[in-house]
């Protein structure tokens, strides 16, 4: 009796610890603020989201800086795409306060127009290109 009353609380433990495991969504849906300034920075934005394994979808507005994602957190986690994005010169806002910098590397590697921590190259663009500051 004692044998099977072990068995049981060994199965019913097993259990209660499975049912506690946080499951990682196979398409979790996030967005990523991204600093840029025209439609090259898009490509470039976009490419390095998706060249992320685990990474199904990426699209990076200009006007808002939103990077929207859809991803495999069995796969992948929004840190290594923020890496991706800051190794290829584009700053991640996290908070207003709180931004992660791409390296001066980094960021000298950008075309002279996506040079968009420079205030008179988002001046030159205009239209839908250009850079919206935050009041």
């Amino acid at each position: 009796m004692k044998k099977v009353l072990f068995v049981l609380s060994l199965c019913l433990i097993g259990f209660s610890t499975q049912s506690q495991e946080v499951k990682k969504k196979k398409s979790a849906k996030v967005t990523i603020e991204v600093d840029g300034i025209c439609g090259m920075c898009k490509k470039r934005i976009e490419t390095a989201a998706l060249k992320t394994k685990g990474v199904k979808f990426a699209i990076w507005s200009v006007e808002t800086h939103q990077l929207n994602l859809i991803l495999d957190e069995r796969k992948t986690d929004v840190e290594t795409i923020q890496q991706n994005v800051l190794a290829v010169g584009h700053d991640v806002v996290l908070a207003e306060e709180n931004i992660l910098k791409a390296t001066d590397e980094a960021y000298g590697s950008v075309h002279g127009c996506c040079k968009y921590r420079d205030e008179e190259i988002i001046k030159d663009h205009n239209g839908d290109l250009k850079k919206q500051k935050k009041q």
